[in-house]
């Protein structure tokens, strides 16, 4: 008799019948003119972090005490090479923008990456195994939601010191719930269907299984859930910054930069304005473009 091997296993639906649904799906995305204005917002932040060296106007760490809480080129005092005003050492408030996105949206990406493959590991293994490493994982999952996020955050890095890489590392070491929480949901709902039995039956292992069969055909809702988590994230970062917990100075920072500017609030309103709007408006785009796509992929909002 022939052996059948795991991979001759037919998925659930064809190539074309999935194609067609992400045709679809993509199509509905589309037809979300704010979710594509938002994820537009979203895409210009993420050109102007990568190409941050050859938009900023200035360097963004050259202090110049003469030019010291100079006001936006609009308001009397100000200069248009200086649009944006500068901070209490002189320095670029526009650039320190433009190189702060590199910074916010690096964390946020590292983190969701992190935070999202540990989260399938751990979702899909507690799913499918069930018993034992469910209960684990599970209490696990149980514990870390017990604590604020935010506290949890700022007690990590009074351990381990400030830093970029520490900030990764604490935010990374609770976000991960949220997507095991998901993934776990969906693999108990797929593990009985029939092309998972019959992959069990031919004798294919545990991973291909989960690796195969059960991840591809759940991980649009892990994608929706992990775009959305990624504006909480930045959000995170932005406060542990505002703090003096996250990422030291003189690394432009947009939390840093709002803190920064707390104590000429009144007279230099500009310090810790634009970095808060511009916060907004990426935290809000990334928002809207979440909704846009949790709309056109979750087959419950096309009925």
């Amino acid at each position: 008799m022939t052996a059948v091997h795991p991979d001759t296993v037919a998925p659930p639906a064809n190539r074309q019948a999935e194609d067609s649904l992400l045709r679809r799906n993509l199509k509905s995305f589309a037809d979300n003119r704010l979710a594509m204005a938002s994820a537009g917002v979203v895409f210009v932040f993420v050109v102007m972090a990568i190409f941050a060296p050859l938009i900023a106007p200035h360097d963004p760490y050259e202090t110049d005490l003469f030019r010291r809480l100079q006001p936006p080129a609009w308001q009397t005092g100000g200069e248009w090479s200086f649009l944006l005003g500068c901070d209490a050492l002189g320095r670029d408030i526009l650039s320190r923008i433009i190189y702060g996105a590199r910074i916010s949206i690096f964390i946020g990406a590292a983190v969701i990456l992190v935070a999202t493959t540990t989260g399938i590991v751990a979702g899909l293994s507690a799913g499918y195994f069930r018993g034992w490493v469910d209960a684990v994982i599970s209490r696990i999952v149980d514990i870390l939601l017990g604590f604020p996020y935010l506290i949890f955050a700022i007690g990590l890095m009074a351990m381990m010191g400030p830093g970029l890489i520490n900030v990764i590392l604490a935010l990374a070491y609770k976000e991960w719930v949220i997507p095991c929480r998901v993934v776990r949901g969906e693999t108990l709902a797929v593990r009985e269907l029939e092309y998972v039995e019959a992959a069990r039956a031919i004798g294919a292992s545990p991973a291909h299984i989960m690796g195969r069969e059960i991840l591809p055909n759940i991980l649009s809702p892990v994608i929706v859930v992990s775009t959305i988590r990624m504006a909480h994230v930045i959000i995170l970062e932005a406060s542990l910054s505002f703090l003096g917990l996250g990422v030291q100075p003189p690394t432009a920072s947009w939390g840093s930069m709002v803190s920064d500017g707390r104590a000429f609030i009144l007279d230099a309103w500009w310090v810790s304005t634009f970095p808060g709007v511009a916060i907004l408006l990426l935290v809000l785009a990334i928002n809207v473009a979440s909704q846009g796509l949790r709309d056109a992929f979750d087959p419950r909002f096309h009925e």
